[in-house]
Parts: C-alpha cells; sequence; structure tokens
C-alpha cells in the first residue's frame, strides 16, 4: 500500500490485484500469467524492477502464486504448463525484492513456504511424467519439471540461505530418490547447483540429511551402469571431498568399499579426471596396511550376500501360498495410501480454499480502508481510526461471547437433555390425567346404585319425621298486610324528613355564598376618598355582582377550553361536561347570591 511520501503504486500491479480478487478462484492462474509481461517490462536489477517486485509482494500477488502451486492443475484451465510457468514467476518475484516493511516475516516464512511449494509441485510433475505411456505427454512432463527445477535454483541462488532448507525438505529427498534415470539427472544437477551456491551447507545439515544424500549418491554408483547418472555422482562426490576434509574421512569410514568400486566399475567411461582426483583424495585419508583388510570384509559382504539370497529362494520355494498373501496385503495397504493421498488431498485444497478466500477478503478490508482513507480529510483520520478500533473490539468481544456461550452450551448439554426429558415425561403425565378425569361421570344426580324400594321407604320416613319434628314458621294474611302498612309508614316518615333536611342545607349553602360574596366585596371595595356613583351602584344591586361573577365563570371555563392537549392529560376520565374546581366554585359562589331586597 502506497502511503504518504512514497511513489504510487503500478497501475498495472493494482489493477491485476483487483482482478485477482474479484475473479473466481479457477480463473486466478491464468490472471496471474500476466505478472511476467509485467515483470519483463524492466531490466533485471534497475530500480524499477525492484519496485515493481516491490508493489506485487505489497498486493500479495506473489503470495497468491505459491498458494495456487499446491492445487491440483489438472482440474485447472491451463493445466500443468500454467503451474510451471508460475512458479518461474514466483522465482523471479522474490529474487532481487527487498523487503522494508517486515524483512523477518519474508525471510523466515515466505521463502521457506514458497521451496516447499516447489519442491511439492516437482514431485507432483515427476510423478505424472513416471506414469505417463505416450512420447509427447511425457516431453511435456519433462519439460515443466526442468522449469520447475530451474526455478528452485533461481530462487535459492538468489537467497543463499535457502540451500539449506532445500536439502533439509522432504520432498527434495524423495524426488532425489527415484529410479527414472532422466528426472534423477534433472535433480542431481539441482543438487551440484546447491553445493555451487553455498559449499558449507552440507555442514549446516542435520547428521541424517547429511548421510541421506551421501547414500544416495554411493549407491548411484553402485546400481546403475549408465555413464551419465555415473557422471553427476562422481562430480558431486568430488565437489563433497573438495570442500571439507571431514567430509572425506565420513566417505572412506562410512563407505568402505567405495574406492574399488570406483576404480573398478567407472574407469574408462568418458569421466577419468573427476574420477582420478575423488580416487587420489580418498587414497589421502585411507590409512596405510588396510587394504587387505577391506578386501577381506568386501568378500566376507559378498559371501552373506549370497548366502542371504540362497535361503530366500528357498524359502519361497516352500512357501507358494506366500505370494498370495503378499499380493493381497500389498493390494490391501495400496488401496488403504491410495485413500489416505486422496484425503490428503481434499484436506490441501480445503486449506488452499480457505487461505484463497481469507487472502481475498484481507485484500478486499485494505482496498475498503484505503479508499476511505482517500475520502476522509487529513483531520478526521484519527477520529476514523478510532471507530474502526473499536468496530474491531466489538467484533472480537462479540465472536469471543459467541464462543463462550456454544463452548458452555456443549459443557451443559447433557442436562439440558435431562432437562428436556423431564419435560417430555411430565407433560405426557398431565396429557395422561387430563384425559384420566375427563373420562369421568360428571353428573352427580345420579340415583345410587343398588337402591331398593324398601330403602326408599325408609328414607322417606325419615324426611317426614323430620320436617314434623322441625315445622316451617307460618304468616297469616292479616299479620301481612298490617306489617305492610307498618312500613309504608315509616318510609313516608323518612322522605317527609329527607326533604326537610335538604331543604336546610340548600338555606345554609345560599346564606354561606351571600356572605363569601359580600367579603369579597368589601375586600375589594376602594377608599372612602375614592369611592364614585358606580362603586355605590355596586353594593345598591344586586346583579352587578351577579354579572361580575358570572363574566370570570364565563372567562374560565373559555380558557380551560382553550388550553392544549398536553395541559389536560390528566383529565383524559373527566366526562365532557365536568366543570374544573375553579369553575365550580365560581359558579356555585354567584349561583346562590341572593338576600334581602332593600326596601
Amino acid at each position: 500500500m502506497a502511503g504518504a511520501g512514497m511513489a504510487p503504486a503500478d497501475p498495472r500491479v493494482l489493477a491485476l490485484a483487483v482482478q485477482v480478487t474479484e475473479s473466481r478462484e479457477q480463473d486466478i492462474p491464468l490472471l496471474l500469467l500476466e505478472l511476467k509481461e509485467i515483470l519483463n517490462s524492466a531490466f533485471l536489477g534497475c530500480e524499477e524492477s525492484r519496485k515493481i517486485k516491490q508493489d506485487i509482494y505489497s498486493y500479495d500477488l506473489t503470495r497468491y502464486c505459491m498458494l495456487v502451486l499446491r492445487q491440483d492443475h489438472s482440474r485447472l484451465r491451463g493445466g500443468w504448463a500454467t503451474a510451471a510457468q508460475l512458479a518461474e514467476i514466483l522465482s523471479h518475484c522474490c529474487v532481487g525484492l527487498e523487503v522494508k516493511e517486515d524483512p523477518e516475516e519474508f525471510y523466515t516464512k515466505f521463502l521457506p513456504s514458497a521451496i516447499d511449494n516447489l519442491l511439492f509441485l516437482g514431485r507432483r510433475l515427476q510423478a505424472r511424467f513416471i506414469r505417463a505411456i505416450k512420447d509427447k505427454e511425457k516431453q511435456d512432463f519433462l519439460r515443466w519439471f526442468r522449469l520447475v527445477t530451474d526455478a528452485i535454483c533461481w530462487l535459492f541462488g538468489g537467497h543463499i540461505q535457502l540451500a539449506a532448507c532445500v536439502l533439509q525438505n522432504d520432498h527434495f529427498l524423495q524426488l532425489l530418490v527415484t529410479d527414472d534415470v532422466e528426472t534423477a539427472i534433472i535433480m542431481m544437477s539441482v543438487l551440484h547447483s546447491v553445493l555451487k551456491v553455498n559449499g558449507s551447507v552440507l555442514l549446516q545439515v542435520d547428521e541424517k540429511t547429511l548421510h541421506s544424500v551421501l547414500d544416495e549418491l554411493v549407491y548411484r554408483l553402485s546400481s546403475t551402469t549408465n555413464p551419465v547418472i555415473g557422471s553427476a555422482a562422481t562430480k558431486l562426490l568430488l565437489l563433497v571431498a573438495k570442500f571439507c576434509k571431514q567430509l572425506v574421512k565420513l566417505l572412506t569410514a562410512r563407505y568402505k568399499g567405495l574406492k574399488g568400486l570406483l576404480s573398478k566399475q567407472w574407469t574408462g567411461k568418458g569421466f577419468d579426471k573427476e574420477l582420478s582426483e575423488l580416487l587420489d583424495l580418498l587414497q589421502l585419508e585411507q590409512p596405510n596396511g588396510k587394504g587387505k583388510m577391506q578386501k577381506q570384509h568386501q568378500a566376507a559382504c559378498i559371501i552373506q550376500a549370497m548366502w542371504r539370497g540362497f535361503q530366500t529362494r528357498k524359502r519361497l520355494r516352500k512357501l507358494p501360498q506366500a505370494v498370495t498373501t503378499l499380493q493381497r496385503s500389498f493390494r490391501a495397504k495400496r488401496e488403504q495410501e491410495l485413500q489416505h493421498l486422496k484425503k490428503q488431498k481434499e484436506d490441501e485444497d480445503l486449506k488452499l480454499q480457505m487461505q484463497l478466500q481469507r487472502q481475498r477478503a484481507m485484500r478486499l478490508f485494505h482496498e475498503r480502508q484505503l479508499a476511505l482513507l482517500e475520502i476522509i480529510h487529513a483531520s478526521q483520520v484519527n477520529k476514523y481510526m478510532e471507530e474502526m478500533e473499536e468496530k474491531s473490539a466489538l467484533t472480537i468481544q462479540r465472536f469471543w461471547r459467541g464462543y463462550s456461550a456454544r463452548r458452555k452450551f456443549h459443557q451443559q448439554r447433557q442436562s439440558l437433555k435431562e432437562y428436556k426429558a423431564a419435560v417430555v415425561i411430565q407433560r405426557a403425565a398431565s396429557k395422561f390425567l387430563e384425559k384420566r378425569r375427563s373420562r369421568r361421570p360428571v353428573s352427580p344426580w345420579k340415583d345410587p346404585k343398588g337402591l331398593t324400594d324398601e330403602q326408599r321407604l325408609g328414607l322417606q320416613q325419615k324426611v317426614d319425621d323430620y320436617i314434623r319434628l322441625h315445622p316451617a314458621s307460618q304468616m297469616s294474611e292479616e299479620m301481612s298486610k298490617e306489617l305492610h302498612t307498618q312500613a309504608q309508614e315509616k318510609l313516608a316518615q323518612f322522605l317527609l324528613r329527607n326533604r326537610l333536611d335538604q331543604r336546610a342545607v340548600q338555606r345554609r349553602e345560599a346564606l354561606l355564598a351571600q356572605v363569601n360574596t359580600d367579603v369579597e366585596l368589601l375586600m375589594n371595595a376602594p377608599g372612602l376618598s375614592e369611592t364614585t356613583e358606580k362603586d355605590l351602584d355596586v353594593f345598591m344591586s344586586r346583579s352587578v355582582p351577579v354579572a361580575t361573577k358570572a363574566r370570570q365563570s364565563h372567562n374560565a371555563m373559555l380558557k380551560y377550553n382553550s388550553w392544549p392537549w398536553w395541559k389536560k392529560l390528566g383529565d383524559e376520565f373527566v366526562e365532557d361536561d365536568a366543570i374544573p374546581d375553579d369553575a365550580l366554585n365560581a359558579e356555585l359562589e354567584t349561583l346562590f347570591i341572593g338576600g334581602r331586597k332593600s326596601s
């Protein structure tokens, strides 16, 4: 990502990164081939070339190339030819690249992963070359295999520290240990390039790896008569012996018959100069007086080998069914290995898809962030970054709470099952009891079962005796009429007293209203020096205060009706004809204004 004060990114790289991010997975390998044209547009080693490689790495296009190498290209467009070209592009992108941001991640993680993926691709191409039947198909796979091995050599040639990583990789050792002559020669040339680039690499690797490489070279010399293989193995051993005297001692001590094997089997094969130099170096480390012992040791090894072969052939002749058993076990083991390889391949494809999706998501996120940073004003960048940090924290918290809840749910699953089982049992029991209650007879008035006529007569006799002993009180018609007359008289007296009491109450209220009016008039009356004829008319006549009070009451009612709705929230349940207390008091005070008329 180009920041402030830095040169802008190459538009071709930026456009390709956007196109790769938005494309489908099966279209990505063909799109990445455009990097070759972009890399070839600048001279190797110039500043422009370094800038292009930096942009390609910054936009994760090199990581896409590395991940694509793990895919099964027999199912993708372009096939294995595209994979070989991507391997070449990946090596050219990494050589000459100067990573300024987080260089440790590039040198300790990215480059070793790139070597591992390139070697893994080489193994796949080697396997398909061996299985190929048609000549054209074999030539194509061999050409692509050479492209991949050249890319590996170019990569560790630009980064010398990767030489040890190549030798210690399991894929490299498996590529080297092969029965195919052509691919074996190519891998021996790769090993020769590794030793040329970094001669001390054999001292840097572990002892097991060193012994595996030397064992393979010596095995090549002893198991084949091909002069090309012999020449390559001899030159490699000579290179090893020239580099360090310690390795020469290891060759003479570990491989007792190596000198005799070289002198007898490979003399006069076309590389006598290198062979004589290697024999001279081995002779210098050979102790004096041990030639006879070496011959005896070699003879003993031959006798033991012949005896073991004789015993094996004899045992196989006696056990003919062993072949069938071996074939069955071999087929079963091979089927198991194929299933394991298939599952491993599916897991790798799934992992690769997840990595590609993660890379695509990160690419989209960075692009959106860059677009927003370009839009946002410089003064608002800190605020935007704080908001993004807060959102990120909330997202992390949300995922963590979800994970905690799911973990607690899994822990409480057994108790939840027991609880659900108890609920199911309770529900079933409730339904059973409800059905049982619904089946009971609902009518309680049925005749008792088994009641005879004699029992009915006995019960009737008991009822008659009880009525005779407890007679009901009876009232005559005259007593009823007299009681009704008394009730009517008492009701009339009560109503009369009630009417008199109501009149007395009304009179008291009228007098009280009159007193209140007089008091208010006196309180509001002006002084004697300010009194006018109009004020005298107020005290002389009762109509003026009555009209004044009526006007005040009317104004109070109008004001109440003109109030907004929110002032009447407390009066929702008051009837429409209800009057506020103040207005009601005003009406009551003016309604009963009275008194004696002045004579």
